[in-house]
């Protein structure tokens, strides 16, 4: 059976998610290129790729020679395992996958450069543009840009206002080596999801200057009242500088003249009543920023997170220096249509207001990656962020992985083998993979902590990691090994309770670290006609809506409640939605029925939070704010002169 979001039944075939997706960099330059492509699966090895070729697992077929003839067509961005995609095929791991498209651009669209940009293709691919071989990534999580300017004016050069074609070429080894793959796998079941490949988030195009804005970093430093911005800029000339402006509603708050590639602390006029960011006000300030001919606009919020003792001298967590408790749900961000990619913009707006709805003020964003937009909504709505790294390495080990959930001791992850991490071409991949996540998610406001592992899950040298991560970013606390192998470092002694009551104990309490409850609960409700097959995994499990009320409302009144007087400074609870054979969500895998009720979630949530109340910015009453949009064009919405193609 398939099961369809209510996002997903309506899902237009030939414009899917067409919202401008980089809502922290927008440009007036945006042609979206999701809708129907060609595909087609071919042979590993073959005429286009030996088999030493083959063998490699990030290695790729040359793009420039795809296959004559096609299958059929797929919706990108869907991958073609999913209903979505209208494909519904699995990619093997000794096989390539294939996707074409042509596109006329808009008259006066190419400028100095024209940009390719791909949200995230799982997990290595190589693209060709007119038959150019233009770049390729590995790594199925993390967006990538080619500069195809070269190719498109060559294809003109020839045929003057021409079609040009793009071809990708992908393959998927899944976890049969030692790449990033999140919770999927080839034996799925439990914990671990049906894989996926290929394209999974939003591909286009923009046209820019040679100088440009080519990324920005926006640092707010609350106790200064200031905004450290580094505008990068790939082919800066000496002397280049960059004007930004900062602004609440109509008034100009900071304006400065910023060098190219060089960080400057600007800071916030004096007379400001400055609004501090926070899940209850997620107040946003607009950004605007010219580097020569190029503009682009922004957003910050202005807030700080760190850990420190609250008045009794126990370590908190603290937003805007003072004691906050993040009271979390597990976000695994699958969907039963589109699986790893949500069916529309507004289906990723949904998890973020009902989880606010619920009275959860954090969401953990486990294992994944999100489009930009899923943080914009996280920073616009108000809702705190820990964001896990992509887990990786070979073969798990269920003594490393499993056994330690029924209270087994930590053990070294200098111990590569055990952990999965033998290979050091795999460990150098996650490294690379640590620096551009922290790089590509350091300006989202709501992002309030990282994870870089979970439950032993390809970990090793969590403490060296830790030390890497902290000078990448020194602005968030880190859980560095969460649920168990605790390696003593860290901002959080951070545990997995699933198989036995939670009560703190004295010996947590003296590390100086904030105790988490980094996952617990886990208890599953079956609702027929809303689930993914016959199984049913959970913790524990309920037959009835009343008994799951009962026993999720029991849990936090005897167990986690009374924990927060003793120490605890965090909770998240498994998990906001059904996933596959995982039914122990808030809410039901094609989102249709939350299976609590929320009257019950709010009262349990208000008791954890009852100490989160902050102190009002001062000059001015404050009222509840759902934020500010971002830019000047509305949230859901591309900008101005943005267009959407659809020619196969």
């Amino acid at each position: 059976m398939t099961l369809l979001t209510p996002w997903g039944e309506t899902l237009d075939p030939d414009n899917p998610l067409a919202e401008y997706p980089r809502p922290q960099l927008v440009r007036d330059s945006y042609v979206n290129l999701n809708g129907r492509w060609q595909y087609v699966f071919t042979p590993g090895q073959s005429a286009t790729q030996d088999a030493a070729t083959a063998s490699d697992p990030v290695a790729v077929a040359d793009p420039s020679t795809p296959p004559s003839q096609w299958a059929g067509e797929i919706i990108v961005p869907f991958s073609p395992e999913t209903p979505l995609s209208e494909v519904e095929r699995m990619l093997q791991p000794d096989e390539l996958l294939w996707y074409r498209r042509t596109v006329t651009l808009p008259s006066g669209f190419v400028g100095e450069r024209v940009l390719l940009h791909f949200g995230a293709v799982d997990q290595a691919c190589e693209v060709a543009v007119n038959g150019v071989r233009v770049g390729g990534h590995t790594g199925g999580f993390l967006p990538f840009a080619l500069d195809i300017t070269e190719a498109l004016a060559a294809r003109q050069a020839d045929a003057g206002a021409a079609e040009h074609e793009i071809v990708v070429a992908v393959r998927d080894v899944t976890d049969t080596s030692w790449l990033s793959r999140g919770k999927q796998a080839r034996k799925r079941g439990g914990i671990w999801y049906s894989p996926q490949s290929g394209i999974w988030q939003t591909v286009w195009l923009e046209s820019l200057p040679t100088v440009a804005v080519d990324g920005l970093e926006l640092t707010p430093r609350l106790d200064e009242r200031a905004v450290d911005v580094r505008v990068r800029c790939d082919n800066a000339n000496a002397g280049d500088a960059a004007t930004v402006t900062v602004r609440a509603g109509d008034d100009v708050i900071a304006t400065a003249s910023v060098s190219a590639n060089s960080a400057t602390r600007i800071a916030l006029a004096p007379e400001h009543d400055m609004r501090p960011w926070s899940p209850e006000r997620p107040f946003l300030y607009d950004v605007e920023v010219t580097l020569g001919d190029d503009r682009v606009t922004s957003y910050v919020g202005m807030r700080s997170f760190g850990v420190g003792p609250d008045a009794h001298g126990t370590p908190r967590l603290l937003l805007n220096g003072n004691p906050y408790f993040h009271a979390g749900l597990l976000d695994q961000g699958y969907w039963s249509d589109g699986w790893l990619t949500a069916p529309s913009d507004a289906a990723l707006e949904y998890d973020v207001q009902l989880a606010k709805d619920l009275g959860f003020t954090m969401l953990r964003k486990h294992i994944k990656i999100e489009p930009l937009r899923w943080y914009y909504h996280c920073d616009r709505l108000g809702m705190l962020v820990w964001q896990d790294m992509v887990n990786g390495g070979t073969s798990y080990n269920p003594l490393i992985i499993t056994v330690p959930s029924v209270g087994t001791g930590p053990v070294s992850d200098h111990r590569y083998k055990a952990f999965g991490r033998a290979d050091a071409a795999g460990r150098a991949s996650y490294r690379d993979e640590l620096r551009a996540t922290v790089e590509h998610l350091r300006s989202v406001v709501s992002l309030a902590l990282w994870v870089p592992f979970n439950e032993a899950w390809g970990q090793f040298d969590a403490l060296q990691i830790e030390k890497e991560l902290r000078a990448l970013d020194d602005t968030r606390p880190i859980d560095h090994a969460s649920g168990w192998h605790d390696q003593g470092g860290g901002d959080l002694k951070s545990l997995h309770v699933y198989f036995r009551a939670f009560r703190v104990k004295d010996a947590w309490l003296g590390s100086g670290r904030a105790l988490a409850l980094t996952e617990y609960g886990g208890y599953s409700h079956r609702v027929e006609g809303h689930c993914f097959n016959d199984r049913e995994f959970g913790y524990r499990k309920y037959a009835t809506d009343a008994g799951l009320e009962a026993a999720f409302v029991r849990l936090h009144t005897d167990q986690i409640v009374p924990a927060v007087k003793r120490g605890l400074a965090a909770s998240v609870y498994t998990q906001l939605s059904d996933v596959e054979d995982e039914v122990n969500g808030v809410v039901t895998y094609d989102r249709r029925v939350v299976k609590i009720p929320a009257a019950s979630v709010r009262r349990v949530n208000a008791q954890l939070t009852a100490g989160n109340a902050l102190p009002p910015p001062s000059g001015h009453t404050v009222q509840p704010s759902p934020g500010r949009a971002a830019s000047s064009h509305r949230p859901g919405q591309p900008p101005k002169g943005a267009k959407n193609l659809h020619k196969t």
